[in-house]
């Protein structure tokens, strides 16, 4: 269900008028030709892919790299879509900073509007609220959410694209999850690697990923602690005992990585933790999903019993990040990786066919059309290395790839 993972530059600033307004232009006739050629779900599958949504805000011209890439193509899409959504079957929710707070408040909305049932805009609300969980609480990477959007098509067909920032490593993180509708998925797996692919420019050494299947013992004994009161209590004593915040050592987190994400300020005396940890204990959920989405449980608490199921009980968890080198289009600065032939020809005549069948002024279509050759133009050097899927050097590009530089 996350189908990707890509990491971007951290932007400071603010997208000028006159382009905001030529990418709301642009994104409202390309979304229209896509939707009408290939439909709703399709449109949704596009932007759950990590790859294409780059080029899709790069077509928008915004630079590729930059973290205001998501921000202001999603900002452009929704501005785009205003007025034409119910044509469409094409929903967004959410955006930037206090916007993306009103995502369950803008879902209940449009579902009224459309009549959908109160078991659609329940699921609906859930994956927005679970994803943005299991992004922030489960896979603790040091990046902070501050951007969410649900974007939803008439028959309950969902995606979701959030990003976080890291603002000593000066990097934003995007997250992309792709959901079916409720009748299709009603028991949809939040938890146990609900990706189907990620990537990213930047791998961290540690990084703590509890959706790894590498985890499963420890989130099946964390379940255990919890309904184990006297244990757990006693287990948090003893770490305390040990050192409390020195114990993060055992755990090789080095501390740049991890300087200002919340998993850092532990402490296993702290009132907070405590109430939230009794909050845990009173409501004895049945599954790791159930105890992550109690109010008020987030990255602490989550880290808190998963210490202890690693520290007491041996069982660890993976420290590997879930991000991969798997982007498929070089940038401006000649950074080169693997590209995937067919993905590069599909990303390319999909976005080719929308902007030829759009309802632009010649002009602007024509300059689309470049800005997309342009993004898309390979020119191949043998000598120069590339990053291969597990972040290795290698001049052989994986699975018949070519190296690019743009």
């Amino acid at each position: 269900m996350k189908t990707g993972i890509a990491n971007f530059t951290l932007d400071y600033g603010k997208c000028p008028r006159w382009l905001f307004e030529k990418m709301v232009r642009l994104a409202r006739v390309m979304s229209i030709a896509i939707i009408e050629a290939f439909g709703p779900r399709e449109f949704l599958r596009r932007l759950s892919d990590p790859v294409w949504f780059q080029s899709f805000g790069s077509v928008l011209a915004f630079d590729w790299n930059a973290s205001g890439l998501t921000t202001t193509t999603l900002g452009a899409l929704k501005v785009a879509l205003g007025g034409i959504e119910k044509e469409l079957g094409v929903f967004v929710c959410g955006g930037k900073g206090k916007t993306s707070r009103k995502t369950p408040e803008e879902i209940q909305n449009w579902g009224n509007v459309l009549g959908l049932t109160q078991i659609v805009i329940d699921r609906l609300t859930y994956a927005s609220r679970a994803s943005a969980k299991v992004d922030s609480a489960l896979i603790q990477d040091g990046f902070t959410l501050y951007h969410h959007n649900l974007i939803f098509a008439s028959s309950g067909e969902w995606a979701v694209i959030q990003q976080g920032m890291n603002t000593q490593l000066l990097k934003a993180r995007r997250y992309h999850w792709l959901g079916k509708t409720a009748a299709d998925d009603p028991e949809c797996n939040f938890i146990n690697e609900p990706h189907s692919g990620i990537a990213s420019q930047l791998m961290l050494s540690k990084a703590l990923d509890l959706t790894s299947r590498k985890s499963e013992k420890n989130r099946s004994v964390s379940i255990g602690l919890v309904h184990e009161s006297k244990t757990l209590y006693r287990d948090l004593k003893i770490i305390s005992l040990r050192g409390g915040q020195q114990q993060l050592k055992i755990l090789d987190l080095p501390d740049y990585e991890f300087h200002s994400h919340p998993v850092e300020a532990i402490t296993f005396t702290g009132p907070r933790l405590e109430k939230n940890i009794r909050a845990v204990l009173s409501a004895q959920p049945t599954t790791f999903e159930k105890m992550l989405m109690l109010p008020g449980i987030g990255g602490k608490t989550i880290r808190a019993v998963s210490l202890v199921a690693e520290v007491i009980y041996g069982a660890k968890p993976s420290y590997e990040d879930p991000a991969r080198y798997t982007f498929a289009h070089g940038g401006k600065d000649g950074t080169p990786y693997p590209v995937d032939r067919t993905t590069y020809d599909k990303t390319l005549n999909v976005m080719e066919s929308a902007l030829r069948k759009s309802r632009l002024a010649y002009r602007e279509k024509e300059t689309a059309l470049r800005q997309a050759n342009k993004l898309f133009s390979p020119r191949y050097n043998p000598e120069i290395p590339v990053f291969s899927i597990k972040g290795k050097y290698s001049t052989v590009p994986p699975r018949g790839g070519s190296v690019l530089r743009v």
